[in-house]
């Protein structure tokens, strides 16, 4: 007798569980359900906001460089010193101050040549990389740039029609707008699609901001007198024209 009653407690423990178990997940299905003007917050939306904007270039920088070779770094880099001393006279000479000539990069290493018998070395090389800018109201000036650094001895890597740090945060605040504003648009007119309505905004990422410069002249590695004939001729002869520049964000806004 004892035995029956301890196995019928059980089963109605056992009943009493799965009944509990199966109220649980019909509540957890009918507060999961969600008609199509429902405001629960999980309803969201994934949009790219892009904007472009038309920019023109307000500065023009000249990027030289000088090369030596020596037996020893120390041979190499004496040579470049030079080189480099005489630059710096050259350029100050054409109105730049000292701190308006800017090192970009500057590098010894083993000089080595790969031959059918294998590595020879020469010695060490040195480059330095030097920059000035000026307004891009000032390209007559360009020619003359151009001269008093290969008399110098150094060679014209690139030119460049570039934005300066003030413009480039200009372009840069306009573009992110129009981003947020194309954001919001696109937003809007997913949720009116669905027949709901956005809400807060929920996240947001921000790309870059694309901007490249205008490249007027690379070096073709020939020579620095022709280098410097074809960067001279290609400053005089190319005028920048407007620029596309486009920024781009991802946002995420509740619907409702």
């Amino acid at each position: 007798m004892k035995e029956k009653m301890k196995s019928k407690n059980n089963a109605i423990a056992i009943t009493a569980i799965v009944s509990g178990v199966i109220l649980i997940v019909a509540l957890v299905a009918l507060f999961s359900f969600k008609a199509p003007n429902s405001t629960y917050s999980g309803n969201t939306v994934n949009v790219e906001g892009i904007a472009t904007v038309n920019a023109m270039p307000d500065v023009i920088s000249v990027y030289f460089n000088i090369e030596t070779e020596g037996n020893t770094s120390s041979e190499a880099k004496d040579k470049n010193s030079e080189i480099l001393n005489d630059l710096l006279i050259a350029l100050i000479l054409e109105g730049f101050d000292r701190d308006e000539i800017i090192t970009e990069n500057f590098n010894i290493y083993p000089n080595y040549e790969w031959t059918e018998d294998g590595r020879e070395d020469n010695g060490f090389k040195a480059t330095h990389s030097v920059k000035v800018v000026i307004n891009s109201e000032e390209s007559d000036d360009l020619g003359n740039i151009v001269d008093a650094g290969v008399d110098a001895g150094a060679g014209i890597n690139y030119i460049n029609f570039e934005l300066s740090q003030e413009l480039q945060n200009q372009y840069k605040a306009e573009a992110m707008k129009l981003a947020a504003k194309d954001a919001q648009i696109k937003a809007d007119s997913v949720a009116e699609g669905f027949g709901l309505k956005t809400g807060k905004l929920v996240s947001v990422q921000v790309s870059d901001f694309g901007y490249y410069p205008w490249n007027v002249y690379s070096s073709s590695g020939r020579g620095v007198m022709e280098d410097a004939g074809m960067a001279k001729e290609a400053a005089s002869n190319i005028q920048p024209g407007e620029k596309e520049v486009t920024a781009r964000i991802s946002a995420t806004f509740k619907l409702r």
